[in-house]
């Protein structure tokens, strides 16, 4: 009889144990998981040139309200959001312009950046307007960039990044390859929609290196936009565009939104 009395006693206090955790439990899962600041760093690729909806106040950086930080930000409500992310940026313009707002209460930067350094415009504007020997030698040129110098430049902005925000997770997001290849397609050869592929693999591969290098996650945007490129028929890139230059070969609205948000998505 005293060891029924005892187990029931036992058996309700485990019930009571079990009724306040579950009550805990179910607290904490209505609540959503507290997000520190975001920080959206970067060049054109992040600012959103090519997306439409540029936010007045950003000037000539063209910060779109279609680029992906600005829709990771609507999705998630940060506790708070800063897009500094500046067309035409290139690693330097970063560490003068745009780190300001990280701080020991950042959670999470993105960041697209190498591109500029390397003369990706200067790359394009060769290849579409000159030869295939041109094209090919104007890339090497580049590569011999990545090669060189462009790893130092990154690995001493993600240094300061990491000492500005130190306990933030950074995600270092490559560029897209340009075209699908093995069909007609109006405008440049083979040879150079190959050769301008090639290059995007190559600083691709630089970034992703160096980002590890910091504990950085890198993000591989190559995977959401296969099927997707310029001459695919369902292109996320613009191509050459005579009537506003500067958005050629940057990412329509679709691109962010499909392109760059789930792998952004993803790795935060």
């Amino acid at each position: 009889m005293r060891r029924s009395r005892i187990a029931a006693r036992v058996g309700s206090l485990l019930l009571t144990v079990g009724l306040v955790l579950t009550g805990t439990a179910a607290a904490q899962a209505a609540q959503p998981a507290a997000t520190g600041g975001y920080v959206a760093l970067g060049d054109s690729y992040s600012s959103g040139v090519g997306a439409g909806s540029y936010i007045s106040s950003s000037g000539d950086c063209d910060r779109s309200t279609k680029a992906y930080p600005y829709l990771w930000n609507a999705a998630h409500a940060p506790s708070s959001f800063a897009f500094t992310a500046c067309s035409g940026a290139r690693t330097d313009d970063v560490l003068a312009n745009q780190l300001g707002p990280l701080n020991s209460g950042t959670s999470l930067v993105s960041i697209t950046i190498g591109g500029n350094d390397a003369g990706f415009s200067d790359v394009m504007t060769t290849c579409v307007l000159q030869s295939d020997s041109t094209c090919l030698s104007r890339i090497a040129t580049a590569k011999a960039y990545v090669d060189s110098t462009l790893p130092g430049k990154l690995d001493n902005l993600y240094s300061v990044i990491r000492g500005k925000a130190p306990s933030a997770h950074v995600v270092v997001i490559g560029y897209p390859r340009f075209y699908l290849l093995g069909q007609t397609c109006l405008g440049l050869s083979e040879a150079k929609r190959s050769a301008i592929n090639g290059a995007a693999d190559y600083i691709d591969a630089a970034i992703a290196k160096v980002a590890a290098n910091h504990g950085f996650t890198f993000g591989d945007v190559r995977t959401t936009f296969s099927g997707h490129e310029i001459c695919s028929g369902n292109s996320w890139l613009h191509s050459v565009n005579w009537l506003d230059i500067g958005e050629s070969y940057h990412p329509t609205a679709a691109g962010h939104s499909s392109g760059y948000l789930p792998v952004l998505n993803s790795a935060a």
